[in-house]
């Protein structure tokens, strides 16, 4: 779990993030969607320790952030996956020696020991015959499965997904979505997702952020989205003509 209180970021004096508090739950997915600009990158670069905020605390598990050691910022570290935009793949290694490469910086195994674990979560992901693939031999969407074996090798008790979705087709992005989520409710993981993807809304939102201007102006869950009347929600929800249908018929059943 980790909570958030009353967190604040600004840059030259501009404000970027004015004071979120939240809690995200373990073994949910937790999403945190806004418009451009409203400060959704920023909050998720805080959350990681990308950027140091101002104001506020950030706790993990019991254990604040801003007091925390230099060793348990390691172990912190550790215990945290990232799937990046993306991918992040390092284009030079196969799809195993990519998965492998948490490993080598943060364990002592023997090498056969982080092949065998590799070849665990690449399996998991349901990657077949790609161990030996360059990222350049593989789509977007074995791209992605990639980093989320990569982000899963060390069994982190956070995940943390930055638009998981972004550039692929509809039907590869609601298969990513699943994984996620099948992969939060199997290892019991905090997971935070930032998204402007309507579908993975719908698909697996069971908690939402919705940040406007840097502000927290409603959280709650997919189910729940659709029957708010907070205007800020509503104008980025219902942008389109499509979602305005699905509201309806959410609305009518």
């Amino acid at each position: 779990m980790i909570k958030v209180a009353n967190l604040q970021k600004s840059f030259e004096e501009t404000p970027v993030l004015k004071g979120i508090s939240t809690t995200f739950e373990k073994g949910i997915t937790n999403l945190i969607i806004g418009r451009s600009g409203s400060g959704k990158t920023v909050f998720l670069k805080c959350l990681l320790g990308l950027y140091e905020h101002d104001s506020g605390t950030i706790n993990f598990d019991g254990l604040e952030m801003d007091t925390m050691s230099r060793k348990q910022h390691r172990e912190l570290r550790k215990q945290m996956g990232m799937v990046f935009q993306g991918s992040a793949l390092f284009d030079s290694l196969t799809v195993e020696e990519n998965v492998m490469f948490p490993m080598e910086m943060f364990t002592k195994k023997s090498h056969e020991e982080m092949r065998d674990r590799a070849n665990e979560v690449i399996k998991r992901v349901n990657l077949i015959d790609a161990n030996h693939k360059l990222p350049s031999e593989i789509s977007g969407g074995m791209q992605k499965r990639v980093a989320i074996a990569r982000a899963i090798v060390l069994n982190p008790k956070f995940l943390f997904c930055d638009e998981p979705n972004s550039g692929l087709d509809p039907k590869t992005a609601i298969v990513i979505d699943n994984l996620i989520s099948e992969i939060t409710d199997e290892y019991n993981i905090t997971t935070v997702i930032n998204t402007h993807d309507m579908n993975s809304v719908m698909e697996i939102g069971e908690k939402i952020i919705f940040l406007d201007q840097g502000e927290k102006a409603w959280e709650g869950s997919n189910k729940e989205i659709f029957k708010t009347d907070n205007k800020a929600v509503t104008d980025f929800v219902y942008s389109s003509n499509l979602m305005k249908k699905v509201r309806q018929v959410y609305l009518e059943s």
